[in-house]
């Protein structure tokens, strides 16, 4: 895959982040003006304000995740590092085949 096709994604991820933002302080707003005529009894009024707080919360923690890039859509992300420790690297893989080419 090629670094253009790479950073197509990315922005395409990044495009869909934003619109769930939207999605989610809108929804927050449409419930806060009362837009879907829920009945005005206290029951239904604290469950509407329920989910202004919930997706409003919501969000804006996705908004934050979005900016600072820590999203990860599902997928674990990729640490280096760890994948060194755990299969070392193309040089330890070298030093083992002389290594074993020496052996025999």
């Amino acid at each position: 895959m090629s670094k253009q096709q790479i950073g197509f994604v990315q922005i395409v991820k990044m495009a869909f982040g934003f619109f769930m933002v939207l999605v989610y302080l809108g929804m927050a707003a449409l419930f806060a003006s009362n837009f879907f005529n829920w009945s005005a009894t206290p029951t239904w009024t604290a469950v509407r304000w329920f989910f202004v707080v919930v997706f409003a919360a919501y969000g804006i923690f996705r908004g934050y995740r979005e900016i600072t890039g820590t999203h990860t859509y599902g997928m674990r992300t990729y640490d280096k590092q760890e994948d060194e420790e755990q299969y070392g690297t193309y040089n330890d893989f070298i030093k083992q085949k002389d290594n074993d080419d020496e052996k025999k």
